[in-house]
């Protein structure tokens, strides 16, 4: 595998603890100013995999390379990697200012360097008008931002962050990933970022490497992941799908009394399919999309049982084949329908929505 200037390359990393195996064989290459998030439920092993890479954990097996030098038995310190954790673990005792300027003391700088440099990262997480506060009189997201700029001080060659938003509120996080992104592509540093959330990984990342059962079950772009989840667990865990469990007949999908035509049905082997649609790929007919578009054996009828209105969209759901499935419908269109609850619908389902699959997961808890 490739080791070129710069890269971290993951080479067959494996962990173990006792019997259970919480990193199993993981293969990857981040480029230099990559920003890669990490993303699966608890449990999967990717918090693990970060600490390997930061040296908090050695790795079982495997070997980790970064600037064409293994670093397996490197301790954390030499790495030149800086970490920002889920809880800050700023000082208390410390101004902000102290704070960001700990790591270049430690490294021994010019103190004429330090403030400068200092400065400088104040400004860049917009905490300039804070550097006396102490972290007690600061907001969570004003303390993250402080351990973001302690970070970034010591100009680390890799940025790692272990589920850095998830002790603050919806709206914080939504600013502080606008916040990261930002220094990220200001500064061209390579990050690495732990989340179970997956709107914060496609929001934030180049590339996203879903997680379970400690492997990478999918790697690639938010759009990759998002619009060509490869396996059914990607496509439920990553944004919303419904599922539906058929059987091949005459070229079509049989579910229930439904007879669906699916494109790409020809690449799954064996009778019994899994197929799974996203909630805003069904369209109302008549509605989103012209009756005369439609194929006729994909449009159903069914009722509204629940309405959620989320913003830009509202949320309806419906009952098929005793399975209870999801449809988005974007604000205007709602407006046009007048929805209510317990009203009829005509749906279309389009063949080439349909992602299609021979297996299907069995759903974590």
């Amino acid at each position: 595998m490739e080791t070129s200037s710069k890269k971290l390359v993951l080479e067959n990393i494996t962990k173990h603890f006792g019997s259970l195996v919480a990193v199993n064989n993981v293969n990857l290459v981040i480029e230099p100013g990559e920003f890669v998030c990490f993303l699966g439920p608890s449990g999967c092993g990717k918090t693990t995999l970060l600490r390997i890479i930061t040296g908090f954990e050695q790795a079982t097996s495997g070997r980790l390379t970064y600037d064409g030098r293994v670093i397996n038995d490197v301790i954390p310190q030499k790495r030149d990697f800086g970490i920002v954790f889920q809880s800050y673990a700023l000082f208390p005792n410390m101004t902000v200012y102290q704070n960001v300027a700990f790591g270049l003391k430690m490294r021994r700088m010019p103190t004429k360097l330090i403030d400068e440099r200092v400065t400088e990262i104040l400004q860049l997480v917009g905490l300039s008008e804070w550097a006396h506060h102490y972290p007690s009189q600061l907001s969570g997201g004003q303390q993250q931002r402080v351990a973001l700029g302690r970070a970034i001080a010591i100009k680390p060659n890799v940025l790692l962050l272990d589920e850095p938003l998830s002790a603050l509120d919806a709206k914080i996080r939504i600013r502080l990933r606008t916040v990261i992104k930002k220094l990220q592509e200001d500064l061209g540093i390579t990050m690495i970022y732990v989340t179970h959330d997956q709107e914060e990984a496609l929001a934030l990342a180049d590339r996203v490497a879903v997680m379970r059962d400690g492997e990478i079950r999918q790697i690639g772009t938010p759009w990759e992941i998002y619009k060509e989840p490869k396996t059914s667990y990607i496509a439920e865990f990553v944004g919303t799908s419904n599922f539906i469990a058929g059987t091949k007949e005459n070229g079509r999908v049989r579910f229930g009394q439904h007879e669906f035509a699916v494109s790409g049905l020809e690449q799954v082997s064996g009778d019994t399919v899994y197929l799974a649609i996203r909630p805003e790929n069904i369209e109302v007919v008549d509605v989103t999309i012209p009756a005369e578009k439609c194929e006729e054996s994909n449009i159903v009828d069914v009722e509204a049982e629940v309405i959620n209105f989320l913003g830009a969209i509202v949320r309806v759901t419906f009952i098929l084949e005793d399975e209870e499935m999801l449809l988005d419908i974007p604000g205007k269109e709602y407006q046009q329908l007048n929805l209510k609850r317990h009203d009829r619908l005509r749906l279309y389902f389009p063949p080439e929505e349909f992602y299609v699959y021979s297996h299907m997961f069995k759903k974590l808890i």
